[in-house]
């Protein structure tokens, strides 16, 4: 009861000083959100790459931007050290791409099932339905990432225009997120077809649609390092790109690194001026309680006991403002997904590290912030204190 009435003597500069703690909390959530999604997709793309080479037109990147041939395929198959070779095509799902994106937009994702013979490692499980088989083939069927659905509110046995083609839905992942979550797989075929309108007719003319593709997954033999692969295939082919898991990481970790500094120091810098606040109200209710904190220490009570009670009580304050700063950051954070569900853009990830840690800096950012004032207080001379006016 003492500490709610010692917050309650300055009603006005109590709320202002947990309203500065709440907005860094909010700022620090929001954007610690925001890098937690980051984060999910960068880890995703570096597992994907860790154990394989990813192969593009020369000028494409993570196969976008070029056209390649299937028949490319049976080239890298016979360099040394080549297990598997898997042929795919991968597009936009849609020419407009104007809105604000995490990581990759929607995108169409073909391959022919089970052509990697069980050498793909990159984990994907299923909500509802079932996965592409090497049947499917010749047929529109797609299986929806989880945003993708969402997107469509699209459920298994329903249909969904995929560049103006219809594609049953037989299958439906749960959420990875990271890149699957915006996908539509479709077979090989399909994707050819698709792939072949979003080429100028000049350049379709020329085309086997049966035979191309954008990108060639490529997996090693066990042992073998990747890297090795990769530098066979820029000796020995000519036109083409490829991309190892050292790649990606250098690539993209490291700018992605750098972003999300920058994201949870902008946080950081809010919730600092937060704490400068809790020093100014604390050393002003200290001026304001020299009287009363000179009774309590002429009749006894230890300086630790005077520092344990200011120090309480900013750290209240600190613990106010930062839940709710958190709840200010969930509610944001919140309608931000919904808000980009429609077009499969999910912006933040809130984990319960990221809220734990938010309130408990808030907390003892409050609790640090008040242990000057504190000490100033508890050094005050009794005898002086009591004539204070």
């Amino acid at each position: 009861m003492r500490l709610v009435r010692d917050l309650g003597r300055r009603k006005l500069r109590s709320a202002l000083t947990i309203t500065g703690i709440m907005i860094g909390i909010m700022a620090l959530v929001v954007f610690g959100s925001m890098a937690n999604k980051i984060d999910a997709l960068v880890k995703g793309g570096s597992t994907y790459y860790k154990d394989k080479v990813v192969v593009s037109a020369k000028g494409g990147y993570m196969g976008l931007g070029g056209v390649l041939s299937t028949k490319m395929a049976d080239q890298i198959s016979a360099l040394d050290g080549v297990d598997v070779v898997v042929a795919g095509v991968e597009m936009l799902l849609s020419d407009d791409q104007s809105g604000v994106s995490m990581g990759t937009p929607p995108m169409i994702d073909g391959s022919v099932a089970d052509a990697d013979k069980g050498r793909e490692t990159f984990q994907i499980n299923y909500a509802t339905g079932r996965a592409l088989t090497e049947q499917d083939e010749g047929s529109n069927v797609a299986v929806l990432g989880s945003d993708l659905a969402r997107q469509f509110n699209a459920q298994v046995g329903d249909t969904v225009t995929l560049r103006d083609v219809q594609f049953k839905v037989v299958g439906i992942l749960e959420p990875t997120l990271t890149a699957p979550d915006n996908s539509a797989m479709v077979p090989l075929a399909a994707a050819q077809q698709l792939f072949m309108k979003t080429l100028p007719t000049l350049v379709a003319d020329k085309l086997d649609v049966n035979v191309i593709a954008t990108s060639l997954v490529v997996y090693p033999e066990p042992g073998v390092d990747p890297q090795k692969i990769a530098d066979e295939i820029n000796a020995s082919i000519s036109g083409v790109t490829p991309m190892t898991g050292k790649d990606f990481d250098q690539e993209i970790g490291a700018a992605t690194s750098m972003l999300n500094a920058i994201l949870i120091g902008i946080g950081l810098i809010s919730l600092l001026v937060g704490g400068l606040s809790v020093i100014n109200t604390m050393a002003m209710s200290v001026a304001e309680r020299t009287r009363e904190i000179g009774i309590k220490r002429a009749i006894g009570a230890s300086r630790w006991r005077i520092r344990r009670e200011i120090v309480i009580e900013s750290a209240v304050i600190g613990l106010i403002g930062g839940l709710l700063g958190l709840g200010l950051g969930y509610v944001i954070t919140t309608l931000g997904n919904d808000a980009g569900r429609s077009s499969a853009t999910i912006l933040f990830d809130l984990t319960f590290g990221t809220a734990f840690s938010s309130v408990a800096f808030a907390t003892i950012l409050g609790a640090t912030a008040g242990f000057i004032p504190a000490w100033h207080a508890s050094r005050l001379d009794p005898v002086t204190a009591l004539r204070y006016e």
